[in-house]
């Protein structure tokens, strides 16, 4: 099992809402009136799920994705394939990400600048966050580029060498369908579809997504991994949760 494989757990896929109007751009003011893109308000939170993981070879990996979070803080998660063995354990704070793989016995123990170097990927807390709960990639500003289209708008946004574009429902305000391309040569990218969403707590919660990631890879050609993930039960509290990252 590639230990990449479980980078793709952070993130969860698409319900592509929208009709054959004519795109109308926004003017600044226009947006700051019409535009209102949704966050999930919470403390902490615990998840869990079903998940398939692709390679780039093929090699399917199924198994049961549990994840807790303190917003703005840190991100956890482990992944059991099966008979209550854990394959993979990551855990994400403002500084670094670090994942372990039980099986291969690889690790990944670095902070985000590294990370990008060595994987073409510019990743932070705040994006991985964002990518969990269907937000826009990152926080709106008129350098962007928004239109709308019917009952979606278009939200298109360049950072760290990524082109973001993102389709956000204006029904819900949550990202339905993000596409990331990179201007490196040698650059990753991010994909995200948001299949489902349920309340939770009276705020939209993405249940269902499909996750790519391409990465890469030194001395090797970028390599693809994909995660399907359907959340089963989310629960968000006030009452602090544990993180353990060693075994």
């Amino acid at each position: 099992m590639n230990r990449l494989l479980f980078l793709l757990a952070f993130s969860t896929c698409l319900l592509m809402a929208g009709c054959a109007k004519k795109p109308l751009l926004y003017t600044s003011d226009t947006v700051m009136d019409e535009f209102e893109p949704t966050y999930l308000d919470f403390e902490f939170l615990s998840a869990r799920g079903k998940v398939m993981i692709e390679d780039q070879s093929g090699r399917v990996t199924k198994g049961t994705l549990n994840i807790r979070a303190q917003k703005d803080s840190v991100v956890w998660f482990s992944l059991s394939p099966g008979l209550g063995i854990e394959a993979a354990r990551g855990i994400m704070t403002t500084d670094y990400i670090k994942i372990r793989d039980r099986i291969n016995g690889n690790t990944i123990d670095m902070d985000y600048a590294t990370f990008e170097t060595r994987y073409g990927v510019a990743l932070t807390l705040s994006l991985i966050q964002n990518l969990l709960f269907a937000n826009i990639p990152h926080e709106y500003t008129f350098r962007d580029r928004m239109v709308r289209v019917g009952q979606v708008f278009e939200l298109t946004q360049e950072r760290d060498n990524l082109v973001y574009r993102s389709t956000i429902s204006a029904k819900h305000g949550k990202v339905t369908d993000l596409q990331s391309g990179t201007k490196r040569k040698d650059g990753g990218s991010l994909s995200a579809n948001y299949l489902d969403f349920k309340d939770v707590d009276s705020q939209p919660f993405p249940y269902k997504a499909i996750v790519n990631m391409v990465l890469s890879l030194p001395d090797k050609p970028r390599s693809k991994m994909s995660m399907n993930a359907e959340i089963v039960k989310v629960d968000l509290t006030n009452a602090p949760l544990s993180f353990p990252y060693n075994y």
